[in-house]
């Protein structure tokens, strides 16, 4: 008892201890369980004495807002750098399982290049005449520029983020940007998927992040005579895209384009008459987590691109970018549906992309209705562009990059002249007034700038990409071996397989040096350097004859068929998924709209072995378990077997099994 009243005591005394310095403050502060009074003139520390001046205070104001800026640009550019994940899932898990492998390693090496390439060269190129970076609170450090005419044609400064570029500002600037051009590098390794070397995809790298990317990056983004076109011909605020559907996704996708134009389509993709045969990817969950990690992603791709933590308009923008990626992906979803009597997975995941490039550049200007319109517009042109491309072009794309990223990249650049309703963009480029499109009144100004920013997206990206994979080719070879390519790329051309579970290799105790196990017999013992030697015995004296059954049973009969097997006696059984036709053919299915024909169905293959005694009760079992009466219900064979040994302890016969 009196350890009860003793504790009571301690707690009373810690308690009222513990209250105490809240009772001799209570006179100086009270606390802020609603956050509405923290953060005001008292928590800035003045320079002198006595009270802040205003001049501090205002000081102290604009460095924090900078500082939330800041962190706004580096928290979503992390975001958007995380996508490069959901690229390399997705492309991975729509190819083929031996190039595996190959295909995510060069997401990651993109990444790696493209780097050193956008700080080598492109991001002055791109932005050395960009000025000051208001959000951030930065001069104009970046002020070097060729310009022909009063046109600016690129940057000159920032070289190397040295001297005046090694600011704060600037390079944040560049963290940003920089994930940016990755997502561009990236997309044409899709393309050209299962065929392309990787020594190529490196030189393309360096390619798009030093030159293609930056120049035309810089017409739109850095103060270029496209973005001009507003400001001198009056072409509404000049060529706009708010977060890169076409300096990121169109330029992109056109070099996935050209590259696959020049790589020409996989061998076995096209029959003789030019079909398209399907090559389903080896891994779809793989590709839709890679869908949901992109979408993800793209909340830091679109509302980033604010460039400002205090610009409140990127609310809207994150919604408007949720609202397209889920109407295209419903849109491609039904439309598949409706079209083929199932809904393809990748298509979904297509539909889903394509939704979210094409409200990347009018995400801020336009409405959530807006959007939606944009997105189930894009989720059903991804799907026929796919089909076009695919069937009418014959060139070969085995993700969809050039359908989701080129084709419904211009789409969201002239969505942008369209649906801009005219509530924010005051002041972009030059131009007063905010951006409004044809839709709402805006007259066709702005619409015409966009068309011709698609135009000269296309003319560049294509263009300029085609001759340089046709040089490369020249010089080096884009295509790998045709045995390589049959084989797959992974060992050829990576050195190991993704999977190397599915290749056979000698076990490491096998190939010598293992502990041999105790009582092992004299042959397995003389199996050396990972060689597996069959000995044949003769039939043991002892026991009963043996009798292997052997069934090809439907899958989902296999949990009734184990546990009949199990009653009948039969204590031992081996299971292999395998595939087979007879009377029940295959199916017809489709793949990204190409037909797949499966003369084979998934059977399970079960191998039992039992005294002859039992066959004929084992056998019963078996057929009535597997029994539905519908054909495909499979077949039983029964062998004879000389001998059977069990390993571990060297009996044989009946009494082994």
């Amino acid at each position: 008892m009196w350890r009860r009243f003793l504790f009571a005591g301690l707690l009373a005394a810690i308690l009222a201890l513990s209250a105490l310095p809240a009772v001799v403050a209570a006179a100086e502060a009270v606390p802020d369980p609603s956050g509405a009074a923290t953060g005001n003139v008292s928590d800035i520390a003045a320079a002198t004495a006595g009270s802040p001046t205003p001049d501090e205070v205002a000081a102290q104001v604009g460095k924090n807002k900078a500082g939330i800026n800041m962190m706004w640009v580096l928290l979503t550019g992390s975001l958007v750098f995380f996508m490069q994940a959901g690229f390399a899932l997705v492309e991975t898990g729509f190819t083929r399982a031996k190039n595996a492998a190959h295909t995510m390693t060069m997401n990651l090496m993109v990444f790696l290049v493209g780097a050193l390439g956008f700080w080598l060269l492109g991001f002055p190129l791109m932005f050395g005449n960009f000025g000051a970076i208001g959000t951030l609170g930065g001069q104009p450090l970046l002020s070097g520029g060729l310009s022909i005419g009063g046109w600016n044609i690129l940057g000159t400064s920032g070289w190397f983020l040295s001297g005046l570029a090694y600011d704060v500002t600037v390079v944040a600037l560049f963290f940003f940007q920089m994930v940016f051009m990755d997502t561009a590098a990236t997309i044409p390794t899709g393309a050209m998927a299962e065929r392309v070397k990787f020594s190529a995809v490196v030189a393309s790298t360096f390619f798009i992040s030093m030159f293609l990317y930056p120049i035309y990056g810089n017409w739109v983004w850095g103060g270029g005579w496209l973005a001009q076109l507003g400001s001198k011909l009056g072409l509404g605020h000049g060529a706009l895209d708010f977060a890169g559907s076409g300096v990121v996704h169109m330029i992109g996708g056109a070099a996935a384009l050209a590259g696959a134009i020049v790589l020409g389509p996989r061998i076995g993709k096209y029959r003789a008459d030019g079909t398209p045969n399907a090559l389903p990817g080896h891994d779809i969950p793989m590709a839709v987590l890679g869908t949901i990690i992109l979408f993800f992603g793209w909340f830091g791709f679109n509302p980033g691109s604010t460039l400002a933590g205090t610009d409140l308009r990127f609310s809207v923008v994150a919604v408007n970018t949720m609202l397209a990626g889920a109407a295209g992906g419903f849109a491609a979803m039904v439309y598949h549906w409706l079209r083929y009597g199932k809904p393809d997975p990748s298509m979904i995941c297509n539909g889903a992309l394509a939704g979210l490039v094409a409200i990347t550049a009018p995400s801020a200007f336009v409405s959530p209705v807006g959007s939606v319109i944009i997105g189930l517009i894009a989720g059903v042109l991804v799907v026929e562009s796919v089909l076009f491309i695919d069937r009418r072009l014959r060139i070969d794309d085995p993700v969809g990059a050039i359908s989701v990223h080129f084709v419904n990249g211009a789409w969201g650049l002239l969505a942008l002249g369209l649906f801009a309703d005219g509530t924010y963009g005051a002041g972009l480029n030059g131009v007063d007034g905010p951006v409004t499109g044809l839709l709402y009144g805006g007259g066709a100004g702005q619409l015409l700038a966009q068309v011709i920013d698609i135009a000269v997206a296309a003319i560049w990206g294509v263009g300029v990409s085609y001759l340089f994979f046709k040089f490369w080719d020249a010089i080096a070879g884009m295509r790998v071996k045709q045995e390589d390519e049959v084989g797959g790329l992974d060992v050829p051309e990576m050195g190991v397989p993704a999977y190397p579970a599915f290749v056979l290799m000698p076990e490491p105790a096998l190939a010598g040096g293992g502990p041999a196990a105790a009582g092992a017999a004299p042959a397995a013992a003389a199996a050396a350097g990972g060689t597996v030697v069959a000995l044949r015995h003769p039939p043991s004296a002892e026991g009963a004859p043996l009798q292997k059954i052997e069934a090809m049973i439907r899958p989902e009969r296999l949990e009734a068929v184990r546990q009949a097997l199990y009653e009948a006696g039969a204590r031992g059984m081996t299971v292999t998924e395998v595939q087979g036709a007879g009377l029940q053919r295959g199916v017809v299915g489709h793949y990204r709209g190409a037909v797949v024909e499966s003369s084979l169905r998934p059977k399970v293959k079960i191998e039992v072995v039992v005294p002859a005694t039992q066959t004929t009760r084992v056998v019963e079992a078996l057929v009535g378990a597997a029994r539905t009466g519908d054909v495909g219900d499979g077949k039983v064979f029964i062998y004879p077997l000389e001998d059977a040994v069990r390993v571990r302890t060297g009996e044989r016969g009946e009494v082994a099994v």
